[in-house]
């Protein structure tokens, strides 16, 4: 039987809904240190929340073209686990650092897995094209542009929901699944009720 889809929950921005993700069921949980980013939050903000957790929670920080001082810096005072490049960083940008890596890909057509081999990282997160944005921005892949995708390393996200999840997983057989606002009430304020059944759906797909 194969291995249950791991979920990320992205976007985080307070205690209470890091650990309300944790007890859904949770994999893992996204902190945006992207400025302009809505659900974006201090270093210190985050540090807090990470303090607070337990110790095997999968951390993981979204960076957007952030220079290797600032990554390092932000991921010592937080402590991440992992580290999210959602911005046009290149194959030897990603490569030697300590914590799992995931780039992120915005996929407009079917090149994206050619482009995704260049990448000797963790995981790839395969979001949706939309110009001038770097993620966010709520909009599906289509299916046909994951063609060739390393599965075992693949995490999508864009658009995805309670209501549509399953169907995705199924269809589009990743590793994982990454949400932001499909489960929320407002950016960067979790719905508990859509968190909770999100995680199920995803995990029961």
């Amino acid at each position: 039987m194969p291995a249950r889809v791991r979920v990320k929950v992205c976007g985080i921005t307070n205690l209470d809904d890091a650990l309300a993700a944790l007890e859904a069921g949770a994999d893992a949980l996204g902190f945006n240190f992207y400025a302009p980013s809505p659900r974006s939050l201090s270093p210190e903000a985050a540090a807090d929340i990470v303090a607070r957790l337990p110790g095997s929670t999968c951390t993981v920080g979204v960076f957007v073209n952030a220079s290797r001082q600032d990554i390092e810096r932000v991921a010592g005072r937080v402590g991440l686990t992992a580290l999210q490049f959602h911005g046009d960083e290149d194959p030897a940008f990603c490569r030697s650092w300590p914590q799992k890596i995931i780039k992120a890909l915005r996929v407009r057509d079917r090149s994206g897995a050619a482009a995704a081999r260049a990448y000797a990282v963790d995981f790839i997160l395969a979001d949706a094209y939309v110009e001038d944005r770097f993620g966010g921005t709520g909009r599906r892949i289509a299916l046909e542009y994951l063609e060739g995708f390393d599965r075992g390393r693949l995490i999508l996200a864009g658009g995805l929901t309670p209501e549509n999840v399953t169907d995705a997983v199924r269809a589009g057989r990743p590793f994982g699944v990454d949400v932001a606002s499909g489960i929320e009430r407002a950016p960067g304020k979790k719905d508990w009720d859509l968190m909770r059944r999100f995680i199920a759906h995803a995990h029961a797909a």
